[in-house]
């Protein structure tokens, strides 16, 4: 029996070749369906280039465990979501491997009304089904059936449902796809546009799905990643940014001076935006950098929650806390109304519509609560022996700390900074986040610190 690789703690992602190909894609969609045996399942893929094969080889095994695969396509994470949940499929499946490097590709695996399938709810045992590779021979007569749908026109609506296009101001948006999958969408939402007259026009910069990655990988995370957005708002002086990664389960905004705006004060902005429409809700936000969420929600009536880092952990605690929005710094943003999943095309929407309604800038939405609580933003760092250099980092800082958490890597706190380190669920490297308490500098002394303690590359 070969151990599968590929399977992480809560989605599938792998070099292709020995860890993903086309016979491990079969044995997966085979498994899924011995597994939670479903009747109707959607299947999508993004761009990548082997994205359509191993979708191909996915439907086939989920066909000879006896489902009906409907093909939605190229698309993004959150389409096979909404697909899932608003067609009452048993459950869906996109190819992607988001913004890892050209050589990977993966997949994200939900159950009925697009709940998650990660290690604790079923991933691994799919994961030892495929491993064992012992299916029985298929029966034909109950082999499922196999067609290709759209659902873009029903999931565009549902995204124009979040805001009220007749109140927005006339503005210029720069939207860089990244020659991902995100084009087919803003396209249309373009056309919607056009149609009512709604007065924002889009700047489209790599609109074309590529999956050669002409651009280089979409992964606005990364510094190297922004520039093509940053310059187009300037050159086009538009009133924000807009960068997707390559499923589009992510956006990143830009303010009007091309400013890049750290996930983490939207994840504030979003919630205080939800706050005011419904008191007393439940906000859910990561470990990472929470100071500032956890001020904007106290100080707007709602109840601050923290779930352990990664989509799956903080989709089943949404559902387990019924709260109305979630948000990581790393620009994932969980809607109540979008079956508690994620998704990259609302934020932005609702974005624009408070620029609209509150007649200000995104840097003068967001620039105080940056000065009130500066970070670092995500640094990551390869490390040969991770764990020996985390246990001295916490030798040195736990004994004078205030507050030491380990939902999440370790989260240690002091009166006026705090710092979250983990390591990733979906490379080998470790993830630095600080922040402090209005000063900047005391951020940036701290920061380097700990980057001199880490090491690494």
């Amino acid at each position: 029996m070969n151990s599968l690789t590929c399977f992480k703690a809560y989605d599938i992602r792998g070099q292709l070749g020995e860890e993903l190909n086309e016979d491990i894609a079969y044995r997966i969609g085979r498994a899924y369906g011995e597994y939670l045996r479903p009747k109707r399942i959607i299947v999508g893929g993004d761009v990548r280039l082997t994205s359509e094969a191993l979708k191909l080889a996915l439907a086939n095994g989920l066909r000879d465990a006896g489902a009906d695969v409907f093909d939605i396509g190229l698309s993004g994470t959150e389409e096979v979501y909404f697909a899932t949940f608003h067609l009452n499929m048993d459950g869906g499946i996109e190819v992607t491997a988001s913004h890892n490097p050209m050589n990977y590709n993966g997949m994200k695996l939900v159950r009925e009304n697009a709940q998650p399938i990660s290690g604790d709810t079923g991933l691994f045992a799919i994961k030892e089904l495929a491993e064992v590779n012992n299916f029985a021979p298929v029966d034909e007569s109950k082999r499922g059936s196999y067609q290709q749908i759209s659902i873009l026109n029903d999931y565009v609506d549902h995204l124009l449902g979040y805001i009220d296009t007749k109140s927005l101001s006339p503005m210029k948006l720069v939207i860089n796809s990244g020659n991902g999958a995100a084009g087919h969408v803003i396209d249309e939402i373009e056309r919607r546009f056009k149609q009512d007259n709604v007065p924002v026009s889009f700047v489209k910069v790599h609109n074309q799905p590529d999956g050669q990655f002409p651009n280089g990988i979409p992964n606005p995370l990364l510094p190297e990643c922004r520039a093509d957005t940053a310059n187009a708002v300037l050159k086009h002086q538009a009133d924000m940014g807009i960068a997707f990664d390559g499923d589009f389960d992510r956006c990143f905004l830009f303010d009007n001076k091309a400013n890049f705006i750290e996930g983490y004060y939207i994840v504030g902005l979003l919630a205080e935006a939800f706050l005011q429409k419904e008191k007393g809700a439940k906000i859910i936000h990561d470990p990472r950098l929470s100071w500032n969420t956890i001020d904007i929600v106290n100080k707007a009536g709602g109840v601050p929650v923290m779930s352990k880092t990664g989509h799956a952990f903080i989709k089943e605690r949404m559902r387990k806390e019924d709260a109305v929005y979630g948000g990581e710094m790393s620009a994932h943003h969980y809607f109540r109304s979008f079956a508690y999943c994620d998704s990259g095309m609302i934020p932005w929407l609702l974005v624009t519509a408070l620029l609209s309604a509150k007649g200000k800038t995104l840097n003068q939405l967001v620039g105080n609560r940056m000065l009130a609580y500066p970070a670092s933003g995500e640094i990551n760092r390869t490390l040969a022996n991770a764990q020996h250099v985390i246990a001295k980092i916490r030798s040195i800082y736990e004994p004078d700390a205030l507050c030491i958490d380990l939902v999440d890597g370790i989260s240690i706190e002091y009166e006026d900074w705090r710092f979250n380190l983990r390591t990733s669920n979906t490379e080998p490297v470790v993830r630095l986040n600080v922040e402090s308490k209005g000063n900047v500098t005391l951020m940036n002394e701290k920061t380097q610190e700990l980057l001199t303690l880490l090491g690494g590359e």
